[in-house]
């Protein structure tokens, strides 16, 4: 996220607020949020006015005292940074929220696709005259500097869009990935008969529950024995996570949306249920906050109702590890020296090989095959 837009103001200057209480809307490219308030007292100064769009860190608003001087605000407001200090007696300082934001260059006037092309192709923009408005770099000065030039259509006819919003949000962090991360997949072939049971269990009991439901569960299951799958690499800091929050791939018309479950581990099968079809749903009408979408420490990926047998996607950064997971399909195996036809599932495991090592990957995979195997086991 580079910047959000103000899409409304719930509050007007010279009103009072409190502590928690929603200030303004705003949108990013996947949600709209609501700010609230950081502190309590009165809205002395709106900023950013509605349709405004405002770099992440950027002063939207002023919170203090009636009558207090808040003159130097031009001057933060002028010069948005992560890390402007403020005297304690100044108001409280309102500030687009940042998710997953980097500071900003200083000193270097730069466009945002200019920004991103220049980190792609390893490019030092300090060292880039810019032929932009006002001597701003553009994205042609980036190209230009790394000698790539654009591509030219070999056919004439086309319909041409843009690359922008959630399509947008998806093509940089799925970049980012491929350039990062090592990714290896495996795969492991799962005789379903025992998740089939327990799921036709379960809805003659009159509680439905969907194949993803038990996967997730497995797959928390496996991650809470297997710490290292649920560690992320922050630059050179190797963060195992204390909460097992699993993501679930929700693919809409154009856009892929990942709402997370929280907490995973901890919840009964039928809690996870009850809490990913709320999430699912949401997703498919556009209504999950960006909260219900962050905080995921593993991803899992189903294109089985596609007839997809096999797949490897692509690690959700900074995330270690993501499983796909492919159609139920009726296969011969052999059990006991005898051929049965059986419900068989393949999944497949990508990696990041700087973080997870092939035997520990595999350990991990032959896991979650153990459990779904037997998921009849698997708590209520």
């Amino acid at each position: 996220m580079e910047e959000g837009l103000v899409a409304k103001w719930l509050k007007h200057e010279g009103d009072t607020v409190s502590e928690g209480e929603a200030l303004c809307e705003v949108e990013t490219e996947k949600t709209t949020d609501e700010i609230q308030a950081p502190a309590s007292g009165t809205l002395l100064k709106i900023v950013h006015e509605a349709g405004k769009a405002v770099p992440v860190n950027a002063v939207i608003a002023v919170i203090g005292s009636p009558g207090e001087d808040i003159s130097y605000i031009a001057e933060l407001s002028a010069a948005p940074s992560p890390a402007v200090a403020l005297p304690t007696e100044r108001p409280e300082v309102t500030r687009v929220p940042a998710a997953e934001a980097e500071p900003l260059a200083e000193r270097v006037r730069i466009s945002p696709s200019a920004r991103r092309l220049a980190r792609e192709r390893g490019i030092d923009i300090s060292r880039i005259k810019g032929t932009g408005p006002g001597g701003r770099i553009v994205a042609e000065d980036i190209l230009k500097a790394a000698e790539i030039p654009k591509a030219v259509p070999s056919a004439e006819g086309y319909k041409s869009t843009s690359l922008a919003g959630h399509r947008k949000v998806i093509a940089d962090r799925l970049s980012l990935s491929a350039r990062t991360a090592v990714h290896v997949p495996i795969t492991m072939e799962v005789d379903m008969t025992s998740a089939a049971k327990l799921k036709a269990d379960r809805e003659m009991a009159g509680a439905e529950i969907s194949y993803n439901d038990l996967i997730i569960k497995v797959v928390a299951k496996a991650l809470e024995e297997f710490p290292r799958v649920n560690t992320m690499l922050l630059g050179d800091e190797l963060r195992t996570m204390d909460e097992v929050n699993v993501g679930l791939a929700v693919g809409l018309e154009d856009d892929l949306l990942v709402p997370v479950v929280k907490n995973a581990n901890r919840l009964s099968l039928a809690e996870i249920s009850k809490t990913a079809n709320t999430l699912i749903e949401k997703a498919r009408s556009h209504a999950l906050t960006t909260k219900e979408m962050s905080g995921g420490t593993f991803t899992i990926s189903n294109l089985g109702m596609y007839e997809v047998d096999l797949f490897a996607p692509v690690i959700n950064p900074p995330e270690t590890a993501i499983l796909g997971v492919g159609r139920i399909v009726q296969k011969p195996v052999v059990v006991e020296g005898s051929v049965a036809i059986k419900p068989v599932t393949t999944l497949t495991l990508v990696f990041d090989h700087r973080v997870v090592d092939g035997v520990l990957a595999a350990k991990f995979l032959q896991r979650v095959k153990q459990l779904l195997e037997s998921a009849q086991k698997l708590a209520a």
